[in-house]
């Protein structure tokens, strides 16, 4: 390989390495402006674009110790890498696709797992990392508000039964003030 080859190789390979994950992307077909908006959007997702030849990914892949992509290694390549939020970028492309359909999911590597196309469209169904936390904050919590409710119970029940008592006795105040008092009535 020329230097300048291997320069580009090891610096796939670093932007590949650093990121939390790595879609493998056919974006054969598609226009300039279509490339264009996929990498805005997914400039909101704190991911890049980027096109790689298939012996390039190979190696890439060989090294960095993926399981059999050669599925993956046909057609125009673009890998799609990133820090953040999985779970949203592969809704984006996976909207993506459905809006472009000459472009098409080849697969992933996620937490040095090899997914398949079928899995990152999987994947896209996921709730983000935010709700995905919220929800099991709120499992967490669940426990400790039932133990809340529990200890409070009691209290509870006597404030209710004194709230009553004090209406009852309350509604019947007003009865005996109603009716006149005579001096007859005192003797």
């Amino acid at each position: 390989m020329r230097t300048e080859q291997i320069s580009i190789l090891n610096e796939v390979i670093e932007r590949v390495k650093a990121a939390d994950y790595c879609f493998v992307l056919n974006y054969g077909g598609l226009k300039v402006t279509q490339m264009t908006t996929l990498r805005q959007e997914l400039a909101k997702h704190n991911s890049r674009a980027m096109v790689v030849k298939n012996t390039y990914l190979g190696k890439i892949a060989k090294e960095l110790g993926w399981s059999d992509v050669s599925s993956m290694l046909s057609g125009p390549t673009a890998v799609v890498t990133g820090q953040g939020d999985v779970a949203e970028v592969a809704k984006a492309l996976v909207e993506f696709v459905k809006k472009n359909d000459k472009a098409v999911i080849k697969g992933a590597s996620l937490e040095s797992a090899t997914l398949s196309a079928s899995d990152v469209d999987a994947l896209s169904k996921l709730p983000s990392k935010d709700v995905m936390r919220s929800t099991l904050l709120g499992t967490f919590l669940a426990p400790a508000t039932s133990l809340v409710r529990v200890l409070n119970a009691p209290l509870l029940s006597v404030l209710y039964t004194l709230k009553a008592y004090e209406e009852q006795k309350g509604a019947g105040a007003p009865a005996a003030e109603a009716a006149p008092v005579t001096e007859s009535a005192a003797l």
